[in-house]
């Protein structure tokens, strides 16, 4: 446990996975501002493990993910402070390793904040998102409001955000806000194949990937058709993509080493 109380950390070394929990159930897995800086320090940390290859972000219990922060919290903090909380949720999305977030139960404030920073978002059929900050005289400001508005559009954005509404799986996945959604009871196997998945391909391709999705994404398409170029020039010269090509022909299995 890290000084917060609720960060747990767990390794798979046979698997090469790092699962972070946020582990208060009793209190719906809240987030304290001083486990927003330790969850980014602890992410950063598995983005350089060369042993780590996939991280999942989770919650414990049963009936949340996260029903947001502490929000006696936020009245605690100065205003710089606050204005900068957008920088340690995204480090999900800095890192060069995938994030998957296991989603369930109440997935409102950072908590949806955390996942939309994420790459996969994998839920079960019970999870209610929401960014409800409108009802307490605020708005999101962990880089919600943004994501979102990306995501789904601003019109529905507006309706989500503005009225403080929650959405329930069907509607998110409809909407593009998760990946997959599946009966609670076959989240984790759901999670474990996709944590499979990954692990068969090559983690510097992965990680290329998402830096040039994530970088180009809001830029002209000139410029995203030039990162893409400039990506895919590196890549050629990797022993993943020679690995890739062999065994394509040689109607092998290929083994990526990240190099």
């Amino acid at each position: 446990m890290t000084e917060s109380g609720i960060l747990r950390l767990e390794r798979d070394s046979e698997r090469a996975v790092a699962t972070i929990t946020l582990d208060d159930p009793e209190k719906h897995n809240r987030v304290p501002m001083i486990a927003r800086t330790e969850l980014a320090e602890m992410i950063e940390g598995l983005g350089t493990d060369d042993q780590i290859r996939v991280i999942v972000l989770t919650g414990a219990g049963d009936r949340a993910f996260s029903a947001g922060g502490d929000v006696m919290g936020f009245l605690r903090t100065d205003p710089a402070t606050l204005s900068r909380l957008a920088w340690n949720v995204a480090a999900a999305e800095r890192c060069p390793k995938p994030v998957i977030c296991k989603l369930f139960g109440y997935v409102l404030g950072v908590g949806l904040e955390l996942a939309l920073a994420s790459d996969f978002r994998i839920a079960a059929d019970n999870v209610e998102l929401g960014l409800p900050e409108i009802r307490l005289g605020m708005i999101p400001g962990s880089g919600g409001s943004q994501r979102i508005a990306r995501m789904i559009g601003l019109g529905r954005a507006k309706n989500m955000i503005m009225r403080g509404q929650r959405i329930p799986a069907a509607q998110a996945l409809d909407y593009g806000l998760l990946s997959e959604v599946h009966p609670a009871a076959e989240l984790d196997a759901a999670v474990d194949a996709l944590i499979d998945e990954l692990r068969a391909l090559s983690p510097l391709a992965l990680s290329m990937c998402k830096r040039v999705l994530n970088h180009a994404y809001d830029g002209p398409l000139e410029l995203g058709l030039e990162v893409e170029g400039l990506a895919y020039g590196l890549l050629r010269s990797s022993h993943d993509f020679s690995e890739g090509v062999h065994a394509f022909v040689e109607k092998r299995r290929p083994s990526f080493e990240g190099r």
